[in-house]
């Protein structure tokens, strides 16, 4: 991969980044005051739904900086190496933990009789993608570690 296209990755995921603590650093407090106010008979759920989105945040952040290395492997040549192989695991255990994060607050949510059909839509849509980026995140995991030991089998026959 040419140096240019890791370098626009790697910017496109600092945007992303910056865009996200933004948004939780400014918009969703706010977001949570005007939704209390609207429905003040769910204004008990507020707090909870307001840090059960920042906790989600955080395996975001952490999958995030584990893209943001990977880059870095394929741009200094070590995209076949067992450290690409611990990235991608470590985004596959991320969204994982985001799916569950979900789930979990979804189900504590309709418990409540409180989850709004936008809500849910938007809550499984981010399950959806997340279950996506895991699935996808084991294949390349499984080819990478397949081709490694195709290339450890090579090395000791030469």
């Amino acid at each position: 991969m040419k140096r240019g296209t890791t370098t626009s990755l790697k910017l496109a995921i600092f945007i992303i980044g910056i865009i996200s603590l933004a948004l939780c650093i400014f918009f969703l407090p706010g977001l949570s005051r005007e939704a209390a106010k609207i429905n003040p008979e769910y204004a008990h759920l507020r707090l909870p739904v307001l840090l059960g989105l920042y906790i989600t945040v955080i395996p975001f952040f952490l999958a995030l900086y584990q893209a943001f290395k990977l880059l870095g492997y394929i741009e200094s040549k070590n995209a076949f190496s067992e450290l690409a192989v611990v990235s991608l695991k470590h985004i596959k255990y991320c969204a994982n933990t985001i799916i569950i994060i979900y789930v979990i607050g979804i189900s504590l949510l309709v418990s409540q009789n409180a989850l709004h059909p936008g809500i849910a839509i938007i809550g499984f849509t981010i399950v959806f993608a997340a279950f996506v980026i895991s699935l996808f995140t084991a294949i390349l995991q499984e080819l990478l570690r397949n081709a490694l030991e195709i290339k450890a089998e090579n090395d000791l026959t030469v």
